[in-house]
């Protein structure tokens, strides 16, 4: 729930606010709200030189370029689209996986890849995709690149040899981030000019605390007590919320179209999760 409605609100935020600009600012209350949940945990820590690489890699695939291109897909494309394009990080994953790390790819997994693909060709269909939108085509491709660049840093975190734990790195990822954010938002979009109101101080406060501190925090700890198969298929409850709370908040029509795609493809990720 927690980082389905992050998608809802910053579709919002983005009407108000240039997306890289937002990621940075969300990037910042983020940092400080993982700062503050380590403070009080008594889990803060310096990352040890052994650390710096994953710390590096996650921070600039993940949070900087996965967070930064959703936001800018939100800007262009529905949430419902959106977030089930965002999360089809396992199709890259597993061929990754095989290629740089050596992990086998079962039989099961490659049913659930091909029933994956056939959801986004559903999705892609040239009859009912409008491929003359500009706008379109740069939102779609630049969310399955999110989704490739979240997979760069989910591959380099499985052949990654930890000293502290990853929610203690957090902070610094999200730290780095910030600063790199900020540098590519004054470079790409000039300096901010952003009217604040209410609602939009309460949203860059939602997506910062509960949509990144929080949820990163509920994550690290589902981690710790359920095995991954499990985690892997609950994460799914992700893009189902999502598309939920964009047809209840904002009004985003679910056709069949869509739903046949999600259906696939999350199906196809659960198929691949299981084996």
């Amino acid at each position: 729930l927690g980082w389905g409605l992050t998608w809802v609100v910053v579709r919002t935020m983005v009407r108000h606010v240039d997306p890289v600009w937002s990621s940075a600012i969300r990037s910042a209350i983020g940092a400080a709200g993982l700062a503050a949940l380590l403070v009080v945990r008594r889990q803060f820590i310096v990352p040890s030189r052994g650390d710096l690489p994953v710390v590096i890699v996650t921070s600039l695939f993940h949070t900087v370029a996965y967070g930064a291109l959703i936001t800018i897909g939100l800007k262009y494309v529905p949430v419902g689209r959106s977030i089930v394009l965002g999360y089809t990080m396992p199709l890259w994953v597993a061929p990754a996986g095989w290629l740089f790390l050596g992990e086998p790819v079962p039989a099961k997994r490659l049913i659930g890849i091909a029933t994956s693909l056939i959801g986004l060709a559903i999705m892609f269909n040239p009859l009912a995709f409008d491929w003359a939108d500009r706008n379109a085509l740069i939102g779609n491709g630049v969310l399955l690149l999110s989704a490739a660049c979240w997979s760069v840093s989910i591959v380099f975190v499985r052949g990654h040899r930890w000293i502290a734990s990853p929610f203690q790195l957090l902070f610094w990822q999200a730290l780095l981030a910030t600063f790199v954010l900020l540098a590519l938002a004054a470079t790409l979009e000039g300096m901010p000019h952003i009217e604040w109101t209410t609602p939009l101080a309460a949203s860059f406060a939602y997506t910062g605390l509960v949509g990144s501190a929080l949820a990163f925090w509920a994550m690290n700890e589902v981690n710790r007590r359920l095995p991954a198969a499990t985690v892997s298929l609950g994460i799914l409850a992700t893009p189902v919320a999502g598309i939920a709370l964009s047809a209840i908040f904002l009004g985003e029509p679910v056709d069949l179209s869509l739903a046949a795609a999600a259906a696939l493809i999350l199906s196809g990720i659960a198929i691949g999760a299981r084996a």
